[in-house]
């Protein structure tokens, strides 16, 4: 038995914040109680004082590659969970387009049973098309059936119309989601650097923000037609936004993750950090980053989820229009909660834990985002207050703009199935 001393607890499903101790069966993985600060009387193994941190429910993340497998050099599934488990997340969802890509069971089955391996619940994503081509979808239904949390070819569009549609009702089938990557190729000159002052420093024609807003507004019309759940990934632009708030008052069914990056730097930061800076959908403008800010303020974007993506320094050594896109986000997503949107007043502490634990889980149906008698010993305990340096990663990947940065949040314990899965 584990008991949490003098916590303070804020629970986005409840509602309820305030100074409590919570006793944590290790055996069952699951709390056992939570009552006022001081009522608890039961002889524990384990106790510990918590100083009036914030105890909340292990933060769920539903964008993650951990490029297993195929490309284990840049991640794998052990070291993607102890990023995690550092960045105060209990519970992932991968991403599909590894190679092999998750389109068959045999892969599946090989992604879910080494993820049973880590500390934390590692869930995945199968493909919608197979070998992410595009043209044939899986076997979405028995994939559903296999453990698949839900269905992307996350880093390509679904261009056909007719394919998009038949996979939004088998997954609706299915009760699971359907993410997007909403960039139009047709409009893209050199992926991952906005189409505007950052492509013309460079001198390349870059990727406007119309790839995006035109998958959108597609997709979107065609979800509210099939009234199907839908989540646009990585929203980058003010339009998209618009468009997902005006969706969201026909369909229920409508969801947007935004990532701590958008939220935080715009396309100087690719003039200032180069490729340590490209992604796509690449950083836009200041009006952009301050729309996907309302979006999660008044609730049109969801969730924040990373899109933790590792890449090898040699890789993002290479010329800007040679470089792969992406950064990673695990250990510094919470901190950028708490700097860019708590600490500036944006959102509570309670509506950035909603964010971050308890909507992720939602869309995929887990266990997940809230603390109760009964629910899964899940959390994480962090101080707000407290600084970091941004210097060394868990990960096997450093491919961050945000080294040498000093944060607030510092993770002191991240807890899974009732067991310590990282000590700070």
């Amino acid at each position: 038995m584990l008991i949490l001393k003098n916590g303070y607890m804020t629970d986005p499903a409840s509602g309820t914040e305030g100074y409590y101790d919570i006793l944590i069966d290790a055996e069952s993985g699951t709390i056992q109680r939570i009552v006022p600060r001081g009522a608890l009387t039961e002889d524990a193994a384990d106790i510990i004082d918590l100083s009036g941190q914030i105890v909340a429910p292990g933060l769920v993340d539903v964008h993650v590659h951990f490029r297993d497998p195929g490309f284990t050099y840049k991640e794998d599934i052990h070291t993607g969970a102890a990023a995690a488990a550092k960045g105060g997340f209990t519970s992932v969802v991968l991403m599909a387009n590894t190679k092999p890509a998750v389109d068959n069971p045999d892969i599946l089955a090989y992604v879910l049973n080494k993820g049973k391996e880590t500390g934390i619940h590692v869930y995945t994503c199968a493909n919608v098309t197979m070998g992410l081509q595009g043209r044939e979808l899986t076997d979405m239904e028995a994939l559903s059936g296999q453990g698949a949390a839900g269905f992307t070819d996350d880093g390509i569009p679904l261009m056909d119309e007719a394919l998009l549609r038949t996979a939004l009702r088998t997954a609706a089938k299915c009760g699971k989601p359907v993410s997007l990557h909403e960039e139009n190729p047709a409009f893209i000159k050199n992926n991952g650097v906005n189409a505007g002052k950052a492509a013309v420093h460079y001198g390349i024609g870059g990727s406007p923000r119309e790839a995006e807003i035109s998958m959108v507004e597609r997709d979107l019309q065609i979800a509210v037609e099939e009234e199907a759940d839908l989540s646009i990934q990585h929203i980058s632009t003010k339009e998209a936004v618009e468009l997902v708030r005006q969706a969201k008052k026909k369909s229920r069914r409508i969801f947007a993750e935004a990532t701590p990056h958008h939220f935080t730097l715009t396309q100087e930061a690719v003039i200032r950090y180069g490729t340590l800076a490209k992604m796509n959908p690449p950083l836009r403008e200041e009006e952009d980053r301050l729309a996907i800010i309302e979006g999660l303020r008044d609730g049109t974007i969801d969730m924040i989820a990373t899109d933790h993506a590792p890449h090898s320094a040699e890789e993002k050594a290479k010329p800007i229009t040679e470089a792969p896109s992406g950064i990673i986000g695990l250990e510094t997503a919470l901190s950028l909660g708490i700097r860019e949107l708590v600490d500036k007043g944006y959102l509570s502490m309670m509506e950035l834990m909603e964010k971050m634990s308890l909507a992720p889980a939602k869309l995929y149906h887990l266990n997940a985002g809230y603390l109760g008698e009964g629910g899964p010993a899940d959390l994480v305990i962090f101080d707000p207050k407290k600084e970091w340096v941004v210097k060394e990663f868990v990960s096997k990947a450093a491919n961050s703009p945000f080294v040498g940065e000093t944060m607030p949040g510092v993770v002191s314990y991240t807890i899974c199935g009732g067991k310590i899965v990282y000590r700070g």
